[in-house]
């Protein structure tokens, strides 16, 4: 696309970013490094319709967020985060939905000399396939291999290269002879900015599970708290009140003293032999559920065999 001349093409560009800001209350603050046209291409095919994304220098995009923070001054924010070869992609969607879609449009690439890894480097046990004239080579790398049929395997899983180290150039030319692409490059998700405030993308992975779980155990420790203090509290108040139903039955075993809810174990206490019948009823009740289950299965079956022999009988319709 033919840009202009160069001032009408930087207006075009902060009316686009301004129009965006605008027009979507979300947005991705990602990582370009390593990801070539044709792939941004593919990704830009695949959220067509939930997202959009925006490239550009980080000069032109801070100033445009600049120009904009006096109408949504939330989006000052943005600006610690605008360094590095980053973007912006902006959706009104689910943010998990699009970031998955993010995730899912990395392609492989090969360990090139000096490139910074991404990620750590395993190289498993195997055979190579090379030839014997190869074995200084992995001697070098300090590789333990041996010669089987011919050609040369690893005997040993191979830690090969570290996250965060650069790769050197013999690791990149084994990884590179050993047909193996051990990287992945995408747009990475660096932070994320929804409604005025940014976060980390990991807070995406947090269910509706997790914080029902967090919330229990937080009123599972105010409760246990209370409790030890005598400091009553909505969370306290039912373990209070079974404590002291607990000490009233207490008090009523250990004495005369009797009311409705007591009597029942007052006539246990009594007759031992009552405990044991109730435990017997207790059991008996699921099997007995079982058992009105398996009838009625039955009865549908005998059903079904009635209708069948009726249908045996010769009977069609035009008869």
């Amino acid at each position: 696309m033919v840009k202009g001349d160069r001032s009408s093409w930087k207006a075009n560009y902060f009316l686009k970013m301004v129009q965006l800001m605008d027009e979507y209350p979300k947005c991705f603050i990602v990582g370009a490094d390593n990801v070539g046209s044709k792939q941004f291409q593919g990704i830009r095919s695949a959220l067509r319709g939930d997202a959009v994304v925006l490239m550009g220098k980080n000069t032109m995009m801070r100033k445009a967020i600049r120009g904009h923070v006096e109408n949504n001054p939330a989006l000052e924010k943005l600006l610690p985060h605008i360094k590095g070869n980053v973007g912006l992609v902006f959706t009104k969607n689910d943010l998990t939905e699009i970031r998955d879609k993010l995730l899912n449009n990395k392609v492989p690439a090969a360990a090139k000399a000096g490139a910074i890894a991404p990620v750590d480097v395993v190289l498993p046990a195997q055979n190579t396939g090379m030839g014997p004239e190869k074995t200084s080579f992995f001697q070098a790398l300090a590789i333990t291999t041996k010669i089987t049929k011919g050609t040369i395997e690893i005997l040993n899983d191979v830690h090969l290269i570290k996250e965060g180290d650069k790769v050197g150039a013999s690791e990149a030319t084994l990884l590179n002879m050993l047909k193996i692409s051990p990287f992945t490059y995408g747009l990475g998700i660096r932070q994320v900015y929804d409604s005025g405030t940014v976060f980390s993308p990991e807070i995406l992975d947090i269910t509706d599970d997790d914080i029902r779980a967090r919330f229990m155990q937080g009123v599972t420790n105010i409760a246990s708290v209370s409790l030890a203090i005598g400091y009553p509290t909505v969370a306290s108040a039912p373990h209070s009140i079974a404590n002291g139903f607990k000490n009233l039955l207490a008090i009523a075993a250990a004495t005369e003293i009797s009311f409705k809810e007591a009597e029942e174990m007052k006539e246990i206490l009594a007759d031992p032999s009552k405990l044991a019948a109730l435990t017997a009823a207790a059991a008996a009740a699921p099997a007995a559920a079982g058992g009105a289950a398996v009838e009625k299965k039955e009865e549908a079956k005998k059903e079904e065999s009635e209708e069948e022999s009726d249908d045996d009988m010769g009977f069609g319709l035009f008869d």
